[in-house]
């Protein structure tokens, strides 16, 4: 008797809290990571409600890995049972098919000018060097922009590790560097120059293409790809 009524459920949380409630009252975008996996979750288990159990879930797997992981994998985690782990596949399954129908709306690019319309109205008004990497899947679509490091006024530091890491999770065929010149001078230095034959290198091992090293300048650009640089 002890034991059922020490067995607390969402249903002894106020109606603010509860996650179905919230998504009901002030939309879906209101919801945080952990209120949403506990809605497909649906229910907890004996000891752990479901948004004890989202959260516990979300500590050992972040959002992208939920989309790789594997029946058998979602079933291991304590209080995961197959029709929680259904819920969750068929889930991340559903947003998959959204984001591939979406696939044809991204640009593609196919060489530097493309690229420099992409960025070059943000980046030119950059006041420090922002290196970012353009990631492109096997048909030069855009799949991501992500922003690897943040200089000083007068330069940046983007490490290969970063660079490449970013690429490796968002499964990019292959990536384009970016980085501004806040002087406006598009021309690589001899570091720009030394960093893209590195990120070369690394891009070779990893199979990941090095598509081209764009730097931009006020209202101009300048290719490495272009220019013969690798």
């Amino acid at each position: 008797m002890e034991q059922k009524a020490n067995h607390v459920t969402m249903r002894h949380y106020p109606a603010e809290s509860k996650p179905v409630e919230r998504m009901l009252r002030l939309g879906a975008p209101a919801l945080n990571n952990n209120e949403i996996v506990a809605i497909l979750l649906n229910s907890g288990t004996r000891n752990k409600t479901a948004l004890q159990l989202s959260t516990e879930l979300l500590s050992q797997r972040t959002l992208h890995e939920l989309t790789e992981t594997t029946a058998e994998e979602l079933t291991g985690i304590q209080g995961i049972g197959e029709v929680k782990a259904a819920r969750i596949m068929a889930a991340t399954e559903l947003a998959k098919r959204i984001n591939a129908e979406k696939v044809e709306e991204r640009p593609c690019i196919s060489n530097p000018q493309d690229v420099a319309n992409l960025v070059m109205e943000e980046m030119r008004s950059y006041d420090r060097e922002y290196f970012k990497a353009i990631l492109l899947n096997t048909k030069n679509r855009v799949i991501g922009i992500e922003t690897i490091s943040i200089g000083n006024l007068n330069s940046s530091l983007a490490h290969p590790r970063e660079i490449f890491k970013k690429a490796i999770r968002r499964s990019a065929a292959s990536v384009i560097l970016i980085h501004n010149h806040p002087s406006g001078d598009p021309e690589p230095s001899k570091e720009d120059i030394f960093l893209t034959k590195e990120l070369l290198k690394v891009s070779e091992i990893l199979k990941i293409k090095l598509f081209d090293h764009v730097i931009i300048g006020e209202m101009r650009y300048y290719s490495m790809k272009e220019n013969n640089i690798f």
